[in-house]
């Protein structure tokens, strides 16, 4: 695809050495990219399993590479492929800002490079309950415009957004009158297509309705003002799993190719392929169904769904899907529903395909990203999220170097905590924090916490009881709490831990009367025990019940490392355990 020509910029000529140069040229996107990139100072470099010919660009035969490709909660992705670069966007759920867009230049190693949502007047979860908000956005390209439909199940239904450049701005949304989650885009010259299912509200007047027909339904739209432009009709309803969902539409030949997704977003889930002469159906089911199942493998990967594709050179496909990885003999994960990739076969009678219907984990890992995160900045934030609602914007610029948060009366129990986290992205990993903080009263206190939502949560944080600054710590599981107090600490800065190794959480610190070391099993704060589509966060949250008066909680140096799989017998704040920074 070639890149338009109508705005100004800084293009990046690649076949002159690396040289910029100045032109009245708007750049593709994937020039955009690796420019941004090699301005944060990251590495581009071909991977293993990676050629480039020209412009051409393919993951060859034979070569490995390690699942998930986003690991830690990026849940119901949708990828797009523009020029040589590929970009892709997951749900968010209640966290801000919401759908993170990613992009890669071969499909296995991805960076983030923004938000679509990220202005409070896109993105209204005031009073979304905890995995409510945004779910599984489509990101398409079409005419020099990127468009991402998701659907907002707390405020509005679904919407459209748009924007030129996947970085944002994106425009505010517009609404579409249609029922269901799950919608889709699908360009067709000037002819656009909207699809989503049939299923909003699970406790719904279809529950008692004998004639209600689960499945897909479909109109056509304006993307751009949300205007349905043709009556909503129903296309097809599965092959019999229950929640038929996630519906995406694509062309290959004389055909139309309807993926779905059934089972329920859980160890039923599984995906499945229909195809017809025409965007409307009738559409036949494939005889080669499941597409994607691992209900009953012994896969590590379980739960895999909600794929969708993406064409390479020569009609090679690939799909990006979701899944999850459990531990234990009795299942549980902390992670959530993680992005996995898978080659798509085409058979001879034209169906797509992947073999054994199975997502695989590979043994050879290539080399990654970073994902040791430092405090964001204005300019590296594109990880972090809020619970809810934006922070204050002066979270920067109070102490120099250091990340600032403003109490809230609100508590990690309820919906509006002042909190910034990150995902867990590995099921063994070490994270630290300095916290200087002076507590008020009773009821201030900040520090770190791993989260999975208001009522599942394990912290360790400063507070004040009488005139002493003392440390203490909480695990939270439901209805039950189990709070300690623990010895007193010193004035100014107090370093704090957080670690999993074998699925078991250790929040630690240092105080006068020595090194504190709580823990808290894992599978507490796991989904198959709290429920909900995310995955465990871990941040840091200031809590104040001063009135009249703002207290602060000042922080620095948050480390995140994954952690090698050794016994862990140092005491906390004497020797830290070895850590690797990956």
């Amino acid at each position: 695809m070639q890149c338009a020509d109508e705005r100004a910029g800084i293009v990046r000529d690649l076949r002159t050495g690396g040289r910029l140069r100045h032109g009245r040229v708007r750049p593709d996107p994937s020039e955009v990219v690796r420019l941004n990139w090699q301005r944060q100072g990251m590495r581009l470099a071909p991977y293993p399993g990676v050629t480039r010919r020209g412009k051409a660009l393919r993951i060859e035969d034979g070569r490995t590479f390690e699942n998930p490709v986003l690991p830690g909660f990026h849940p119901d992705p949708s990828v797009c492929r523009v020029g040589d670069a590929f970009y892709l966007v997951t749900s968010s759920f209640e966290y801000f800002p919401g759908i993170p867009v990613f992009t890669s230049l071969n499909l296995v190693h991805w960076a983030p490079i923004g938000h679509v949502l990220d202005r409070a007047g896109q993105l209204d979860l005031r009073g979304a309950r905890t995995s409510g908000g945004i779910y599984a956005p489509t990101i398409r390209w079409h005419g020099g415009m990127f468009f991402v439909t998701a659907t907002n199940v707390s405020a509005g239904g679904h919407f459209i957004v748009h924007g030129e450049d996947p970085r944002g701005p994106w425009s505010d949304p517009v609404w579409v009158d249609q029922d269901g989650i799950d919608p889709s885009l699908f360009f067709e010259g000037d002819t656009v297509y909207f699809t989503s299912n049939v299923e909003a509200d699970v406790a719904g007047p279809h529950v008692t309705d004998a004639e209600f027909e689960r499945g897909i339904q479909q109109c056509l739209i304006n993307p751009i003002t949300g205007k349905r432009l043709s009556p909503t009709r129903f296309i097809w309803g599965g092959t019999g799993g229950k929640f038929p969902e996630a519906p995406h539409l694509y062309r290959r030949g004389g055909f139309y190719y309807l993926v779905i997704a059934e089972g329920g977003t859980e160890y039923g889930h599984f995906g499945s392929v229909a195809r017809s002469r025409s965007p409307w159906g009738p559409f036949e089911p494939s005889p080669y169904n499941p597409l994607l199942s691992h209900s009953g493998s012994p896969n590590p990967v379980q739960a895999v769904g909600h794929a969708d594709l993406v064409e390479l050179d020569g009609d090679e496909w690939w799909l990006v899907c979701l899944g999850i990885r459990p531990r234990g003999n009795w299942y549980h994960h902390n992670l959530g529903r993680e992005t996995f990739l898978a080659p798509v076969t085409w058979t001879s009678d034209g169906w797509p395909t992947v073999r054994h219907a199975q997502v695989q984990m590979r043994e050879q890992r290539p080399r990654r990203l970073p994902s040791a995160s430092p405090l964001p900045s204005p300019a590296t934030h594109h990880e972090w999220n809020t619970v809810r609602t934006p922070l204050d914007p002066v979270v920067f610029s109070r102490r120099p170097n250091w990340l600032s948060l403003t109490g809230r009366p609100a508590t990690l129990d309820e919906l509006h905590p002042s909190f910034l986290g990150r995902r867990q992205q590995h099921s063994d990993f070490s994270s630290s924090a300095g916290v200087d903080f002076d507590p008020q009263e009773v009821g201030d206190e900040a520090g770190l916490v791993v989260r999975m939502s208001e009522s599942h949560h394990f912290e360790i944080a400063v507070v004040r009881r009488g005139n002493t600054r003392v440390l203490m710590t909480r695990l939270r599981v439901g209805s039950i709490v189990q709070e300690t107090v623990h010895g007193s600490i010193p004035d100014g800065l107090v370093t704090m831990h957080i670690d999993c190794v074998d699925d078991s959480y250790t929040l630690g610190a240092a105080t006068l009367d020595g090194p504190v070391r709580v823990t808290g099993d894992a599978v507490l704060l796991s989904s198959e025990v709290a429920g909900g589509f995310t995955g465990v966060y871990i941040g840091i949250y200031c809590t104040s019940q001063t009135d009249g008066r703002a207290t602060i909680a000042y922080f620095r140096d948050f480390k995140y490392y994954e952690m090698p799989r050794l016994p862990v017998t140092e005491e906390w704040g004497l020797d830290e355990p070895e850590r690797k920074e990956v």
